[in-house]
């Protein structure tokens, strides 16, 4: 892996079937802004699903989380810290248990165009 790639968490979720609100709520409105105060993440940025392309889209929603470093396990190691923490952010709310994961994993990037890498 050479210097400087980015090293990626991909989550594909989406509401559970009649919790449209209450996943607004907890994972648009408080999770994905708590992962992001997790120590080694860099950024964040979730994509709503418009339509399907080559079939149906996997997921409503994809959220992507950019991590300090290339070492996927150490990451996950502190993102789990960090979620374990009560006091790990003083607003985090708990789960409603309005999501379902449809689909997650870790990614070097392997090639960039416009981004100023």
């Amino acid at each position: 892996m050479s210097e400087g790639k980015k090293l990626v968490l991909v989550g594909l979720v989406q509401p559970m079937k009649d919790q449209v609100e209450a996943f607004n709520e907890w994972y648009l409105g408080n999770h994905v802004k708590d992962t992001y105060n997790c120590p080694n993440i860099t950024s964040v940025r979730c994509f709503k699903a418009t339509r399907g392309f080559l079939g149906d889209a996997p997921s409503e929603y994809l959220t992507i989380y950019e991590f300090e470093g290339e070492d996927a396990e150490e990451a996950e190691r502190v993102l789990g810290a960090y979620q374990a923490d009560p006091n790990g952010w003083e607003k985090r709310q708990p789960n409603n248990d309005s999501m379902e994961v449809v689909g997650a994993g870790w990614y070097h990037e392997a090639i960039a165009f416009g981004t100023g890498a």
